[in-house]
């Protein structure tokens, strides 16, 4: 089964959200809201690409999707409904635009037009800045291939636009993702 222009996949885990932590062996739930996209998950894993597609992702692979693929919602008349990303069972569609970073064999890789920047810590400065990571810069981790041809690399500190991050959990680390176009320099 292939779906012409999109990605099917389903959640890892099979869980639609990640609103669960184990404490000493029980396992708790942090958050009932469904609403509240922090805690969806956004770890799939692709099961098939689409018809004829000819490029780097394969069947196996990680993607990071948009917080709403995995979402229930309420219509109208309050009754819970699945997005329209569902196709079937625990199976979804996702188009181009609804995923950012893949990971193959072990090494994460960013998507089309984005790329992740690690927040650093409040530099020191004469002006007092009551906040818990430096606003607006960030430590360059996955860039994409435009950045790249901009001798853009793992490791350097850029910084990007206002009001552009937005954030994930990747292997346990707070990262932001960032449209390249909104990388304003490298420092």
């Amino acid at each position: 089964m292939k779906s012409p222009y999109n990605f099917i996949v389903k959640p890892i885990k099979g869980k639609r959200y990640n609103n669960t932590k184990t404490i000493g062996g029980m396992e708790f739930i942090v958050n009932t809201s469904e609403e509240e996209s922090k805690f969806s998950n956004r770890h799939a894993t692709v099961i098939e690409t689409p018809l004829g597609y000819i490029g780097k992702i394969k069947i196996g692979d990680t993607l990071i999707v948009h917080h709403n693929v995995f979402k229930f919602y309420n219509d109208i008349k309050g009754n819970r409904k699945s997005g329209k990303s569902f196709f079937k069972d625990d199976l979804f569609f996702v188009d181009d635009e609804q995923f950012y970073l893949y990971k193959q064999d072990g090494q994460w890789y960013s998507h089309d037009r984005y790329c992740f920047v690690r927040p650093i810590e409040v530099l020191d400065s004469f002006i007092d800045k009551s906040c818990k990571h430096e606003p607006l810069m960030g430590e360059m981790v996955y860039p994409n291939d435009y950045l790249k041809s901009q001798d853009v690399k793992p490791g350097d500190r850029v910084g990007f636009s206002p009001e552009s991050e937005y954030e994930f959990i990747i292997d346990g680390e707070t990262l932001y993702r960032v449209f390249d176009h909104q990388i304003t320099m490298e420092v």
